[in-house]
């Protein structure tokens, strides 16, 4: 069976499924993620789609039988792993307007980043009351994974639970290496001192009030490097897209590609 995945062929998932299958077997697929494939999409007999696990697996094939609203199913004619990339890049984002937590979590998906932890900074305008988390964490979520399917990513970003400073301070202190995008910093992300060898590298993005200098001071002194991303004030659903790309395209990372045999 061969591991070739064309970027072309629209991605579902399907964390409980028989990854494990031989070429020629049928993959069904259920739920709700039939019903996008076969009532909102509308595939056709002989579509290829691709089916993922979540964690790196996915099988690949034309779809053979679409016998109800909820079920679809493949015959796998393609399967591979892909192993989680290195450095792992994490982008701590403080919470935006909820219009603009879409628009970030989107972007981050898109560009590649592996990890985004909510920020309750001292001046984000949004605020997740504890009654609230639970909710928008599964907002957060949810984005991120039909933010995986539209951009063909095998693995959907992790989405951790929110922290406030005093919490990403004492991350910080225990990471590797950790930049804080700040616009009075004198120092180019593009010049910072990021490592492709690096275990992985955390970005913190501020709000859209910016961040306030105590906090600056705090995540400073837990070992965030301060980094500018440039003359011009950019939108916190922006920025992180745009320093994850950087740092991305340093190590290396965007130079991957989905399958050995891909064209």
């Amino acid at each position: 069976m061969t591991a070739r995945r064309d970027l072309a062929w629209p991605v579902y998932f399907a964390p409980s499924g028989n990854f494990g299958l031989a070429p020629g077997a049928t993959f069904t697929l259920t739920g709700d993620e039939a019903h996008h494939a076969g009532r909102v999409r509308r595939h056709r007999l002989g579509e290829w789609i691709v089916v993922a696990s979540g964690d790196g697996q996915w099988l690949a094939g034309p779809i053979t039988e679409a016998s109800g609203p909820n079920e679809v199913a493949i015959t796998v004619r393609s399967a591979g792993f892909e192993p989680a990339p290195k450095p792992a890049v994490t982008v701590v984002q403080a919470l935006p307007k909820s219009d603009r937590a879409d628009e970030a979590i989107e972007s981050l998906t898109a560009v590649g980043v592996d990890r985004i932890v909510p920020w309750q900074a001292g001046r984000s305008v949004a605020k997740w009351a504890p009654d609230r988390v639970a909710r928008g964490l599964a907002r957060w979520r949810r984005t991120a994974v039909e933010a995986s399917k539209q951009s063909r990513r095998m693995r959907p970003p992790t989405v951790d639970s929110p922290v406030d400073s005093a919490e990403l301070a004492a991350r910080l202190q225990v990471g590797e290496t950790a930049l804080v995008c700040h616009e009075q910093s004198e120092l180019p992300i593009v010049e910072a001192d990021v490592a492709a060898s690096a275990a992985e590298i955390t970005i913190v993005i501020g709000p859209e009030g910016g961040i306030g200098d105590d906090e600056l001071a705090l995540l400073a002194e837990a070992g965030a490097q301060p980094v500018s991303l440039g003359p011009t004030v950019l939108r916190t659903s922006l920025a992180g897209a745009l320093a994850a790309g950087l740092v991305l395209a340093r190590t290396g990372r965007l130079s991957a590609r989905p399958g050995p045999d891909a064209p």
